[in-house]
């Protein structure tokens, strides 16, 4: 039976079949009855035979509760058990407990010397659960409604613990939607519990998902350790590559649709309209390499034809995850941002507040330009001293002064304007900034009304020269604080690995309507 079969059997489920002659519920075994109901929970009272003859009612599972009193009333309260409850009765059965222990009367198992009547009452047991919502029918149709309209007296509703068809139907109902559709796929199975004392292949019921469910969604997982979490995000990225292989579209041809229709996530049918990239952040590796438990189930190794993975460290199949900080100074520098975001001090809060963008005017106006170049000039500097391998012949240009080029050096030959390597740009820099107390400086400002440095500039000679003052001695890291992610740079890098896997990503994509490109770290 095909998939689109399968689920739509299950709308075909009745939650409120009952037994033509006796009037019996279908849907399930009775477990108990509530003996106290609310907006937001139940108090049942169970038997060991009843829960011994349901096959158990375990931790979190579901129950639902019909009101016996009017047979016409479709609706049923989803319940979800959550933990034992006591009994009013509870504190005499207590008592009579005891009192047999004081006589050292064999109260369970062979030889039990309890009379029949104390035997029923000492089987009893109670507990609560939370209320999920109702599932009721409208205008013929199955809704669910995730709160109580209204409930009944407790004592006319009866508790049944779902069979496998319902409870396929309870995991599996989608209200609105049309169940059977071409987008449908099987993710899994649920059961009962996690322990099988009580389990057998009919208790195992399919769960099914489309692309709706996952795709656009915020989603979370949580579970304890060696809880399966790893494997259901596997199962979740192999989903949603079936997802992706159903799209009719590719983006390459999207040209030819009408702009609203490119603006459409999902076809009619529910099926995503262009095939389904994926970005994994993959921190542990779990999923970019094979391992002993995979047994050849690792995601790399089961779509290898449409997956890139990206490596910090260089390896065999890998792209490298770096940054050329010099080619990529805004990429660079937020990496540097991140990093001294571990430290604190007024100076390198100085330094992360740095705007390294190009200003939207840097080609109108010259003072911008000029401060601008300066700038960035510093803080390459601050890589070069950090120890950042330099690429080939690369040099650095800004505007200098005639006064100062001979400041740095009595001939004045290191001119800014010519072109320096870091290694002058660095001597030409920390000397301007052992003299910005000098008569040059205080003049310009008289003249120009404003500091020959700005506050940014300021920030970076703090950082390569470690002075917080001009001319003073070392009295900070500076620099040194940098040579922590020297191991995040690269010189082979043309363009940072954001750009290289975006273009990528929507090369695979646009290529063929059955590719899927994931993207691995």
């Amino acid at each position: 039976m095909g998939i689109a079969a399968e689920v739509a059997k299950i709308a075909s489920i009745d939650l409120f079949k009952r037994d033509g002659e006796s009037g019996g519920l279908l849907t399930g075994t009775f477990v108990g009855r509530p003996f106290h109901l609310d907006y937001a929970s139940a108090l049942i009272l169970v038997a060991d035979a009843w829960k011994q003859k349901a096959a158990g009612v375990p931790h979190g599972s579901f129950l639902l509760a019909y009101y016996e009193n009017e047979d016409e009333i479709s609706e049923t309260l989803l319940l979800r058990v959550l933990k034992p409850a006591k009994l009013p009765t509870d504190a005499d059965a207590i008592s009579a407990m005891v009192e047999y222990y004081k006589d050292n009367l064999k109260t369970a198992g062979k030889g039990n010397q309890l009379d029949t009547f104390t035997k029923y009452e000492f089987s009893f047991s109670g507990l609560e659960c939370r209320i999920l919502g109702t599932f009721y029918r409208e205008h013929g149709v199955l809704a669910f409604g995730a709160d109580v309209e209204n409930f009944y007296s407790a004592h006319n509703y009866v508790i049944i613990k779902p069979n496998a068809q319902v409870l396929e139907a309870i995991v599996n109902f989608r209200e609105g939607e049309t169940t059977g559709s071409p987008s449908d796929i099987r993710i899994g199975a649920v059961r009962y519990s996690s322990s099988r004392r009580f389990q057998n292949g009919d208790s195992q019921v399919p769960v099914y998902v489309t692309p709706k469910d996952f795709l656009g969604k915020r989603t979370a997982l949580f579970g304890m350790t060696r809880t399966g979490k790893s494997n259901t995000v596997k199962k979740i990225i192999q989903s949603s590559v079936d997802m992706g292989a159903k799209a009719p579209y590719s983006l390459s041809n999207s040209k030819a649709e009408k702009p609203e229709e490119i603006l459409e996530t999902f076809t009619a049918l529910g099926v995503p309209k262009y095939p389904v990239g994926q970005i994994i952040f993959d921190i542990n590796g779990e999923y970019a390499n094979a391992n002993m438990q995979d047994q050849g189930t690792a995601i790399f190794e089961l779509y290898k034809e449409q997956t890139i993975r990206y490596s910090t460290i260089a390896k065999t199949g890998f792209k490298v995850m770096k940054v050329n900080f010099y080619r990529d100074v805004v990429e660079g520098f937020e990496l540097v941002r991140s990093h001294l975001g571990q430290s604190s001090g007024n100076y390198i809060d100085s330094f992360k507040v740095i705007d390294i963008a190009k200003p939207d005017d840097y080609s109108t106006d010259k003072s911008v330009q000029t401060r601008y170049d300066r700038k960035i000039a510093a803080y390459l500097c601050c890589l070069f001293r950090a120890g950042f391998p330099v690429p080939e012949k690369f040099k650095v240009k800004f505007s200098g002064n005639a006064a100062l080029n001979k400041m740095v050096k009595e001939d004045g030959s290191l001119d800014p304007t010519k072109g320096l390597t870091l290694q002058e740009a660095t001597n030409w820099f920390t000397a301007v900034w052992d003299n910005y107390e000098g008569d040059f400086f205080s003049k310009y400002k008289s003249e120009h009304g404003h500091e020959w440095a700005d506050e940014e500039l300021k920030a970076i000679f703090v950082f390569l020269c470690r002075k917080r003052k001009s001319g003073g001695s070392i009295d900070v890291d500076g620099f040194i604080k940098l040579r922590g992610i020297v191991n995040l740079h690269t010189e082979t890098v043309d363009k940072p690995f954001e750009q290289d896997s975006s273009s990528l990503f929507r090369a695979n994509l646009s290529s063929s309507v059955r590719e899927c490109d994931a993207t691995l770290r």
